[in-house]
């Protein structure tokens, strides 16, 4: 796993909210308050991927505070920012300007910058105990940002949404990394670092209308992520193909396989398309809930109608007919 974890009920009462402060302020750098530090509840996970720090966390309301002396004594030079997916987080400028965003909501900050953010919860538990806020950081150096100072720097504050769009693409990602990461391995670091380096670049080139900023080579590895993540949302279409995919990212067909290839060498845009359809066929068949649902059915559920076309390539991709498969997974055996 990459990374480290923090649950506040693993720790005594008493330490878990100074412990939970100290595990944050490594890369930001707060004066932390809160009204519940007594019976603070939090969980954390960090994940140092590379130069680039991703950290997962839920915790009791609380107040963070970034004060000029604090950044002249030491400033890491990262921008910071913050993805709400529960309650409510109000961030202020020293400098003048606030912004508040909710579930959905993503803010910006320069660990170079003064600042204060009020994180709030929405209710409480069902329990009746205080609620807590949820969210995904990402703190990445200032210098390895493809984009110029002057242009990030009006995103500063600024509440921007992730709901869509190259927006959608990076939460999702920090999702996925979130999930993932029990099985994630040290050496998988600096190329997830990357990734999200360049996800964070086309999300603020977007906000900024200006993706020509952006080096070729970083906006062809978005391309193919957002690709990507269209094909899987889009496996259960039988007209899906590269045509279609192309048409709908607004590209030629040269220009699709050009940049696919470049991210996957060897596979072709079709090929990916099958190999994705059969993976949740598989899945699909192996799954006891579905066992009375006919095999032609499950195929045509992930864009695959024709039943002998289908037959051919499970069995050229996986040795055995899709029925005999079905048994053998279904009898545990497969």
């Amino acid at each position: 796993m990459i990374g480290t974890e923090f649950r506040s009920d693993d720790v005594p009462a008493d330490e878990r909210f100074d412990r939970w402060r100290e595990l944050i302020g490594h890369n930001r750098a707060n004066d932390t308050t809160s009204p519940h530090a007594a019976d603070f509840r939090a969980e954390l996970r960090v994940m140092e991927l590379g130069p680039v720090t991703v950290w997962r966390t839920s915790f009791s309301p609380a107040r963070f505070r970034r004060s000029s002396r604090r950044i002249r004594r030491h400033d890491p030079e990262l921008y910071h920012l913050s993805l709400v997916t529960d309650g409510e987080l109000t961030l202020t400028q020293e400098r003048g300007g606030s912004a508040t965003v909710g579930p959905g909501g993503l803010l910006v900050d320069s660990s170079r910058q003064a600042c204060a953010a009020q994180a709030n919860a929405h209710g409480p538990t069902a329990d009746g105990r205080p609620g807590v806020v949820a969210g995904v950081g990402v703190d990445l150096p200032r210098t390895l940002l493809p984009l110029p100072t002057h242009q990030v720097e009006r995103l500063m504050g600024q509440g921007l949404s992730v709901r869509q769009g190259s927006g959608a693409l990076l939460a999702d990602f920090l999702a996925g990394l979130d999930r993932q990461a029990g099985t994630l391995r040290p050496a998988d670091a600096p190329r997830l670092g990357t990734v999200t380096l360049e996800l964070v670049s086309a999300f603020f080139a977007h906000a900024l209308g200006d993706e020509a900023a952006l080096s070729s080579e970083t906006r062809h590895q978005v391309l193919a992520k957002r690709i990507r993540t269209f094909i899987q949302q889009h496996l259960d279409d039988p007209e899906l193909s590269p045509g279609t995919i192309a048409a709908a990212h607004h590209v030629s067909l040269s220009h699709l396989h050009r940049v696919f290839s470049e991210q996957s060498p060897g596979e072709t845009v079709a090929a990916w398309i099958r190999s994705q359809r059969l993976e949740k066929i598989r899945a699909d068949l192996a799954d006891p809930s579905l066992r009375t649902t006919p095999v032609h059915v499950i195929a045509a559920r992930w864009g695959m109608p024709s039943a002998s076309h289908f037959t051919r390539v499970f069995r050229a991709a996986y040795g055995s007919s899709p029925r005999d498969y079905r048994r053998q997974a279904l009898s545990g055996r497969a």
